[in-house]
């Protein structure tokens, strides 16, 4: 539940239902007072402010259902509301849902758009999805996709399934895999990149990933699914752990990084494909594959959009073997 700027002024008492059982209180808090900044929402926990069931807590307390809160007035500043979501937009985000039961939305992202709001970004997939869809009392991502990543990404609907994905996420019972166009000929012998990686800052203040001995370790597996002569690979590949761009860096490390990627590709490789009608990011999240909470499997297949379609069947045309 969230609340209005008014409802933020005045005290508000809450009943805890069975979903949102089992989260601490400073986690409710994050969803019950968006953007309220951290130190404020542990600030009103340690004034004793915050009371469930009439009594003090700290904010590692965990909520049981019926417990009853007490929420004090809070202020939450206005800057960084969400823009809102244009037609085209909500109509291709309609579009766009690959799945969807009482608990969980897959959606299909599109490509450049980011799937949370911030650092410059007005509105993400989150945002937009909490206003064309007002009546889902809960929704959070899941997981994340970079913003020029397109594909499969699931939304929760409810905070067990929420609990549920995290949980097999953790455990790798959740099978991602992607499809990606990369610069030359992937070597067919070349199915598995074993490389620790480790985030780092530049001066300018960028964050990359590089392989380093130092890194946490990482482990994706590849198949190549179509070849355009030498000149590039359309691969899928399957991250084995859940590390930040480890794919573009895994591909980049084997030396054939992928197309219209500005952060590890080359600019002259990047020049050379723009100039074949390619200007994205050549990563796609293609399918999901887990068992729901019932034991039902679960697969979801995500189709590129028509753009990139078109712009790999001029390059097979343009590259015939």
């Amino acid at each position: 539940m969230t609340y209005t700027q008014e409802q933020q002024h005045q005290v508000r008492f809450v009943e805890v239902d069975a979903d949102q059982a089992g989260q601490r209180i400073d986690n409710f808090l994050r969803t019950a007072l968006k953007g309220a900044p951290k130190s404020l929402i542990y600030r009103i926990v340690r004034k004793g402010e915050v009371r469930v069931n009439k009594k003090r807590v700290k904010p590692e307390t965990r909520l049981n259902a019926g417990d009853l809160i007490r929420i004090p007035p809070v202020r939450v500043a206005e800057r960084g509301e969400s823009a809102p979501v244009g037609a085209g937009l909500a109509e291709h985000l309609d579009r766009a849902v690959l799945y969807e039961s009482d608990s969980l939305i897959v959606i299909n992202k599109p490509a450049g758009l980011a799937v949370h709001g911030g650092s410059g970004v007005s509105l993400g997939l989150i945002e937009a999805l909490r206003q064309i869809r007002p009546d889902c009392r809960f929704l959070e991502l899941v997981h994340r996709l970079d913003r020029d990543t397109s594909g499969c990404i699931m939304v929760a609907k409810k905070r067990s399934m929420l609990r549920y994905l995290h949980d097999a996420l953790r455990m790798r019972k959740v099978n991602k895999v992607y499809h990606a166009l990369v610069v030359g000929r992937w070597p067919g012998r070349r199915d598995r990149v074993d490389a620790p990686l480790q985030r780092f800052e530049l001066k300018s203040g960028e964050r990359i990933v590089k392989v380093h001995p130092e890194g946490k370790p990482s482990v994706t597996e590849f198949k190549v699914l179509r070849r355009y002569q030498d000149f590039a690979t359309l691969i899928e590949a399957r991250p084995l752990t859940g590390r930040t761009h480890q794919i573009r860096v895994h591909t980049q490390f084997a030396g054939h990084p992928i197309v219209g990627d500005i952060k590890y590709t080359p600019d002259d490789d990047n020049r050379v494909f723009r100039q074949e009608g390619i200007r994205r990011l050549m990563l796609h999240a293609a399918r999901l594959e887990l068992h729901m909470p019932d034991g039902e499997r679960l697969r979801v297949d995500a189709p590129l959009d028509t753009d990139t379609e078109k712009a790999l069947s001029r390059l097979a045309d343009d590259r015939v073997e």
